[in-house]
């Protein structure tokens, strides 16, 4: 348990330093935010400040009440008009919002933006937690749900991991379909980041980036678990349909009926949900 709990002091003694190079200083004004990335709305509704958001960007769907703000667009398609639109006092960014030629328009207008700093591991989501909280002067809400919510959670997912890597479990994440093929998670990406978190090896780290897979090449490496998004699954009558796949049918994964669907967004988009969706999937591969 020692072990742990020293994984937990590193986690916040890293961020700290974070905020020491004032990579999240406090807004000067705080008071109209337009949010661009889901994570990151997540965060104001886990922390009870949304009622500073005007608007938010399509990827922001969560919760279900999010959806009633204005749209500002897709996080990489942005306009600096739809942003100036609505007034903002600050506008806050994952690091994949753009294009950056409307960052340097918006910037040469003197609106305070801010993009968060990520990282897509526990200790990054925990730090993303805690740079909304630091700008939006909310700290003291940060290090309490910290403390009361995340700490037991992330003792727990480093217990599984360390079980998982003893397995030498191997996955694949499926995000999509391109005609027949599976659009899969190579290195370098959330799908894998997420795999790399729970300590299952990515079937497919051979590759950079989302790709579709062919029958032959998801057969030869054959992982012993499959996650795919919800959203995905839709194009399914159900998990058992899926699992009859051409593509899916003779991997280990489908044989032992050990497929999984998850949210999209909660599994890979490194906010507070995917602690939860990581200690989810993190207890199933380790049980058996």
């Amino acid at each position: 348990m020692l072990k742990y709990f020293i994984a937990i002091v590193v986690i916040e003694m890293s961020f700290c330093e974070q905020l020491n190079e004032n990579s999240c200083p406090p807004a000067k004004d705080f008071s109209r935010v337009v949010i661009v990335g889901g994570s990151i709305t997540e965060i104001f509704y886990l922390l009870g400040i949304e009622n500073k958001i005007v608007a938010l960007d399509i990827t922001s769907n969560f919760p279900e009440e999010a959806k009633n703000f204005p749209s500002i667009g897709y996080v990489r398609m942005l306009s600096a008009e739809g942003l100036l639109s609505m007034n903002p006092s600050i506008i806050l960014g994952e690091n994949d919002m753009g294009p950056q030629n409307v960052i340097e328009q918006v910037n040469q207008t003197g609106v305070e933006l801010l993009i968060i700093p990520e990282e897509k591991s526990l200790e990054g989501i925990i730090g993303k937690i805690k740079c909304v909280a630091n700008i939006m002067d909310v700290s003291s809400n940060a290090y309490d749900l910290i403390n009361n919510k995340y700490k037991n959670i992330i003792v727990q997912i480093e217990k599984n991991k360390k079980t998982i890597l003893g397995k030498k479990i191997s996955a694949m994440v499926i995000y999509s379909m391109q005609g027949t093929s599976p659009i899969v998670s190579g290195s370098g990406e959330s799908g894998d980041a997420f795999l790399q978190l729970i300590g299952a090896r990515n079937a497919f780290a051979s590759f950079e980036g989302w790709k579709p897979a062919s029958s032959e090449s998801i057969i030869a490496n054959n992982p012993d678990y499959i996650i795919v998004t919800n959203r995905l699954l839709k194009r399914f009558s159900n998990l058992e349909e899926l699992r009859n796949h051409p593509s899916l049918s003779q991997t280990k994964a489908a044989k032992n009926n050990q497929i999984i669907a998850k949210d999209g967004m909660a599994m890979m988009g490194f906010g507070p949900r995917t602690i939860s969706c990581a200690l989810e999937v993190s207890k199933i591969f380790s049980s058996k």
